[in-house]
């Protein structure tokens, strides 16, 4: 390159075609709860490769589309926009992952509330259930892969590595559970102290003691109390609590 080249001269003869260029794509983890275990929403390939098995809700990222963008719209038209808590989990690029061609994807995590998550079986019919356990049983992820159950019990093989992003999805959830506040994005935007502890639970796998995790919420100052009471209960209705943003996290 001459020294006195300029910027513009440079890029006026540069050609993209010289390198190869792999394609990026974007999929969803649609993760909330179904039975009190992690569930989530898929769609079954009707054409090759991995036709007949079930694969996260996903798509390419155009040219002049933005990653964000991309994950937004695959939202709109395969889950019928609903509406998620969603941020980019990992990037997946092992060069063999799609017999196609190379494709490179990211996925995200998507978290929906229960009237969401029913809201988006209801405008995607064609998004499927799936109840997430692991190889090592249900109370334990580690580092295990995980399997994808119908409302059946039967297997729902998934497509691709895609058994690979939900079990990451899942291991990243249950890391931050308990120091950040992702765990709302699963609640409604009134709850009891009930409701946010079968979320852990339901998250992690394991009970917990139910005094001291009610003092370990309530003392990081993340619950506002309504004074308001659940209603339509066959015992002692329990307060509700709405989440409170940490003040960095506040409107300015």
């Amino acid at each position: 390159m001459s020294s006195t080249e300029s910027e513009a001269a440079f890029l006026a003869r540069y050609d993209p075609a010289d390198y190869a260029r792999p394609a990026v794509a974007v999929d969803l983890v649609l993760l909330g709860l179904s039975g009190a275990r992690p569930a989530i929403l898929l769609l079954q390939r009707d054409r090759h490769p991995h036709a007949g098995r079930h694969a996260l809700p996903g798509g390419f990222v155009g040219i002049d589309e933005a990653l964000e963008d991309a994950a937004a719209r695959v939202l709109r038209e395969k889950a019928g926009g609903a509406r998620a808590h969603l941020e980019q989990l990992y990037t997946f690029g092992a060069v063999e992952r799609d017999p196609r061609m190379r494709i490179i994807t990211v996925a995200y995590l998507a978290l929906l509330t229960e009237a969401a998550f029913a809201e988006a079986l209801a405008r995607a019919p064609a998004l499927r259930l799936g109840t997430v356990v692991t190889s090592a049983g249900e109370e334990s992820a580690g580092e295990e892969p995980v399997t994808v159950r119908a409302t059946d019990g039967a297997a729902l093989p998934l497509a691709f590595d895609h058994a690979e992003i939900v079990a990451l999805a899942l291991r990243r959830l249950r890391g931050k559970l308990d120091y950040s506040e992702v765990g709302f994005a699963l609640l409604p935007e009134l709850f009891t102290l009930r409701q946010l502890q079968d979320v852990h639970e339901a998250i992690l796998g394991t009970r917990l003691n139910k005094p001291a995790f009610r003092r370990r919420m309530l003392d990081r100052g993340w619950l506002d109390p309504t004074g308001r009471f659940e209603t339509g209960t066959s015992y002692r209705p329990a307060e509700l609590y709405r989440f409170r943003p940490a003040p960095s996290q506040s409107p300015s």
